[in-house]
C-alpha cells in the first residue's frame, strides 16, 4: 500500500482483549470465520496460521492481522505450551463512505524486530492496558491500536532497500564519517569511491533519485540536523555550525539561508508549526536521512 492515508480509528472490542491465552502442546483452534479484525502475537512457543491456501509460521517476532471474513485455523506448537496475545477491533467507515475500509492491500504479518520499529512496544502497552484497565483505558487502547495499525499497514517509513545499491554504500561511509556526532562534508571523489562507481555515475544516480547532487544532498541532511539544535538548545550558532560540519557561523548561516529562506537566528525564533519545511521531509532524501546516524 503506497498511500500513507491513515486507516480509520479502531473501535476496541474490549470483551475480546487485549488479553493472553494459553494452549497446550498440539492444540488446534479453528476453523473459524473471523467476525472482526484481530491482532495476534506470540509470547512463547510457535504456531502455524492457515487461511485458504496461505500458511504462515508464527513466532514471538511476528505480528499477525486477521481480517473480517477470513476462515482460518491456528495450529499451536506440537511440543510445548504456547502463549499468545490478541486484541479484537472493528474499523468504522469514514464519514460519507458507504463501503467498508479497503484492506485488500494490507500485509498479513509484520516482523516485530525491525530497527526503530515501535510495534513491539505498542503491543506490550496494549497488554498492560488490558491487564490493569485503569479509568478511561479503552480510549488509550484505541489510540494505541490506531498507531499500531497505521505502522503495521504502512511500515515504519521509507525503506532503505528502495534506494539503489550505490546510495546505500555511500551512506555506509557517511555513517562512519559522522559516527562521532559531527556531520562533516565529504568530497564527491570519496563518496564515489565508497559507492563503487565513478563520480559521474554517482552524480547521475543522485540526481535521478534525490533530485540533487550527492554533495548537495548531504548538505541538506547536515542543515536539517541543525533544526532541533536551534529550537531545543542554547548552543551558539558557531557551535551548531561545527556540529553540522561547517567551518564557522558565517558559512553555516549563508547556506542555511539559501535552503530555508531565512537566517538560522530568525529560524530559531519561529515556532516549528510556522517554520519553513525541512529540505528532507519527503521523498528519497527522507530515506537517505533514515540511513544517517542520529544527531
Amino acid at each position: 500500500m503506497t498511500d500513507r492515508v491513515p486507516p480509520p480509528t479502531p473501535t476496541l472490542l474490549s470483551r475480546l482483549g487485549p488479553a493472553v491465552a494459553d494452549y497446550p502442546p498440539g492444540s488446534v483452534f479453528g476453523p473459524r470465520d473471523a467476525g472482526s479484525y484481530e491482532f495476534v502475537w506470540l509470547l512463547h512457543g510457535s504456531a502455524y496460521w492457515v487461511c485458504g491456501d496461505l500458511t504462515v509460521p508464527l513466532g514471538p517476532s511476528t505480528l499477525l492481522l486477521v481480517r473480517p471474513g477470513m476462515r482460518d485455523t491456528f495450529h499451536w506448537d506440537a511440543h510445548r505450551p504456547t502463549r499468545h496475545a490478541y486484541t479484537h477491533f472493528r474499523l468504522p467507515t469514514a464519514p460519507g463512505d458507504t463501503e467498508p475500509t479497503d484492506d485488500t492491500g494490507w500485509p498479513v504479518v509484520r516482523d516485530l524486530t525491525g530497527r526503530g520499529d515501535p510495534m513491539a512496544t505498542l503491543c506490550q502497552y496494549l497488554l498492560t492496558l488490558g491487564a490493569t484497565r485503569p479509568p478511561g483505558w479503552e480510549r488509550h487502547a484505541e489510540e494505541t491500536l490506531r498507531l499500531l495499525l497505521f505502522t503495521f499497514v504502512h511500515g515504519t517509513g521509507p525503506s532503505p532497500t528502495a534506494l539503489p545499491e550505490p546510495l546505500l554504500a555511500m551512506m555506509t561511509a557517511v555513517r562512519r564519517h559522522w559516527s562521532d556526532g559531527v556531520a562533516r562534508p565529504l568530497p564527491l571523489e570519496r563518496l564515489a569511491q565508497a559507492a563503487g562507481v565513478s563520480e559521474s555515475t554517482l552524480s547521475r544516480i543522485c540526481r535521478r533519485h534525490l533530485g540533487v547532487s550527492p554533495v548537495a544532498g548531504l548538505e541538506r541532511l547536515r542543515l536539517a540536523r541543525a533544526e532541533p539544535l536551534l529550537w531545543l538548545s542554547n548552543l551558539s550558532l558557531r557551535a551548531i555550525a561545527v556540529r553540522c560540519g561547517f567551518p564557522d557561523a558565517y558559512h553555516f548561516s549563508r547556506r542555511f539561508r539559501a535552503v530555508y529562506g531565512m537566517s538560522p537566528s530568525a529560524f530559531r525564533k519561529v515556532p516549528p508549526e510556522s517554520a519553513p519545511p525541512s529540505p528532507v521531509t519527503d521523498g528519497a532524501l527522507s530515506a537517505l536521512q533514515a540511513l544517517a546516524p542520529p544527531s
